[in-house]
């Protein structure tokens, strides 16, 4: 055993000198570092990255090739630097790969070094720390170059979190095994063979078996997000012929999910216009209460609800979810059927049926919105009343302030009696502007910034967008917020904190800046307006808020009467807050609502009101 022992010894410090022990260690750190780097700072421009990503590669192909001190020399060892090498060259030679390519590249490579490291531990002569270290790493290799090929989108975030840790701990692996060999070949090449049993080394096994355990729970946390979402079904395509006028309805079915037991549902498909002026189809949901001694019967008042923000991809219409209402912000659903009103929701145009939704285009989502209305009238039983009242939260604030403003001109037969909005997206250029200091801005700026660039050819992603957060601003976009891979969204977010900057460009300039421009909440309305704003808000800033009440209640024009404004600000609540069944807001709001539909109007009181709530939860 002493001899074997010797033997090994003697074969190791051969293999160290291979490479100088300090260029080992340099080499080491450079992999832990440039792993970091990757991890840390994935937004960094597409070219840049593959440089980075390149430069590791062909960085592990040389560990590769000089071989860990304690493994052997093994005749898979070179074919496999050769393979880290090449691509890593070729990588280099071709910095406009797809950050997808990239991935798969790195997938390919993680799960041929995980087999050969696999392997590599049932080779002859070797101690059980090494082959347990061996075969942990190359567990850990097959599990990061799977989930880089099968994670539902590519995105930097694949590639920093699989091949930058892969790098670290490949880093910190050689810089152990370094340290400890230079400091073995300085006692060896002073002693005679030591009769001793060889003593186990088993720092490296620890790093390897805690890898394949970060590994491995990083699998089991990421594979729900592997669910599908939800799926577009036949009732949202459209027919083969359609109505010729806006605001017809088409077709229209029972529907139950999540619908209150007192009260009965249906969803419609109805015509709409597009944004090209065409006609186009929209989906939506219509809810009235079962008629009862307390609420009456039809015809039933309208609420026209507009669904805050869910998404842009077609699946995210808020009809399709599983929790269709709260999907979309009515989390009082059940207070507002228990009122005696009836609720039109659409899910918007490109949300359910097909095309592109327009998300923050003030037009178009008054066009849908009002359709709407028009198309449930249509609906015998439902009952409605010709008394309307808007409703919207964020997207749909915004949304519900151009419904009011636009009825006259584009719906006159739709009768408003008034417009409440709830924390509007009522400036989308400040809205952009201050994506960066916003709660989950990227996650909304990837719906606007998808829909823009749909809609209006000359804005692009190459033209605005900092390079390396084009993947993460595409790929989030393809998701809804009830996703379950918005997670991945969010840990990209989380991910990019240290590049908080989105655009390259200034938004506020070219054609982005106009056309954000053009959907600005209009000053003139009509209809009175109830406008309820979270002080805490952290997605609509209440100084934006305050900045559009004062435009909003600005003294209008000679013949024109004022803007009627009843401005709440609620303190202590944020965004999606407001809308829960608890806040002072669904109050005041149920309570102006009713004094609409009465048609009570107070003579001589103030145009515009501005009204500060205290906290009182």
């Amino acid at each position: 055993m002493a001899r074997a022992h010797w033997t090994e010894r003697l074969t190791l410090v051969r293999l160290t000198r291979r490479m100088p022990a300090w260029v080992r260690i340099a080499l080491s750190i450079l992999s832990i570092v440039l792993g970091a780097v990757i991890v840390l700072r994935p937004t960094t421009a597409l070219d840049l990255l593959a440089l980075l990503v390149g430069g590791g590669m062909v960085l592990t192909g040389i560990l590769d090739a000089t071989g860990r001190v304690d493994e052997g020399e093994r005749r898979w060892r070179g074919a496999l630097a050769v393979g880290w090498i090449v691509l890593g060259v070729f990588v280099l030679a071709w910095p406009g790969l797809t950050v997808r390519a990239i991935a798969v590249i790195t997938g390919l490579l993680l799960l041929a070094a995980g087999a050969a490291g696999i392997g590599g531990a049932f080779a002859k002569d070797r101690g059980w720390d090494s082959r347990i270290a061996d075969a942990a790493f190359g567990g850990t290799g097959i599990i990061f170059g799977i989930l880089a090929l099968v994670w539902p989108d590519i995105t930097l975030l694949v590639v920093a979190v699989v091949f930058g840790a892969m790098l670290i701990m490949r880093g910190i692996s050689d810089l152990w095994l370094a340290l400890r060999h230079r400091r073995d070949a300085r006692r060896d090449a002073q002693a005679l063979p030591d009769p001793r049993p060889p003593r186990r080394r088993w720092g490296r096994a620890a790093v390897a078996v805690l890898s394949v355990v970060a590994a491995t729970a990083f699998a089991v946390v990421t594979a729900p997000l592997h669910e599908a979402s939800t799926v577009v079904d036949e009732f949202y395509a459209a027919p083969r012929s359609i109505p010729d006028r806006p605001g017809q309805l088409i077709r229209a079915e029972p529907f139950t999910r999540e619908v209150p037991q007192d009260a009965e549902a249906w969803r419609i498909l109805y015509t709409t216009t597009g944004m090209d002026g065409r006609i186009r189809v929209a989906s939506g949901l219509v809810a009235v209460p079962t008629p009862s001694k307390k609420r009456g019967s039809g015809p039933w008042p309208v609420i026209d609800w507009n669904h805050s923000t869910t998404g842009f991809a077609q699946h995210c219409a808020p009809s399709l979810q599983e929790r269709p209402f709260w999907s979309g912000g009515l989390y009082p659903v059940r207070k507002v059927l228990a009122q005696g009103w009836a609720i039109v929701a659409p899910d918007y145009v490109g949300l359910g049926t097909d095309g592109v939704h327009p998300y923050l285009f003030g037009e178009a989502s008054a066009m849908a919105s009002l359709d709407a209305v028009r198309a449930a009238r249509q609906l015998d039983e439902a009952d409605l009343s010709p008394a309307t009242v808007v409703w919207g939260h964020s997207q749909g604030g915004g949304a519900a302030l151009w419904t009011g403003g636009f009825a006259r001109q584009y719906a006159p037969d739709v009768w408003i009696r008034g417009v409440a909005a709830f924390a509007p997206a009522s400036d989308p250029p400040a809205l952009v502007d201050h994506v960066s200091e916003v709660t989950g801005g990227l996650i909304f700026a990837s719906y606007a910034f998808a829909a823009y660039s749909e809609i209006y050819p000359g804005i692009t992603y190459e033209r605005y967008i900092r390079p390396g957060l084009q993947p993460v601003l595409r790929a989030m976009s393809e998701r809804c917020l009830t996703d379950p891979t918005m997670a991945l969204s969010v840990a990209a977010v989380l991910g990019t904190s240290l590049d908080p900057d989105l655009f390259s460009t200034d938004p506020a300039y070219g054609e982005l800046g106009q056309r954000l421009r053009e959907s600005m909440a209009p000053t003139e309305i009509g209809p009175p307006v109830f406008l309820g704003q979270g002080q805490s808000d952290s997605i609509v800033l209440p100084a934006m808020q305050d900045a559009y009440v004062d435009r909003l209640c600005a003294p209008a024009e000679p013949g024109l009467r004022p803007q009627r404004v009843d401005y709440r600000r609620y303190a202590g609540y944020e965004h999606a807050q407001v809308m829960e069944t608890y806040s002072p807001m669904v109050a005041d709001a149920i309570a102006w609502t009713h004094a609409r539909f009465a048609g009570e109007y107070t003579a001589g009181a103030p145009a515009c009101t501005t009204t500060d709530v205290a906290w009182n939860r």
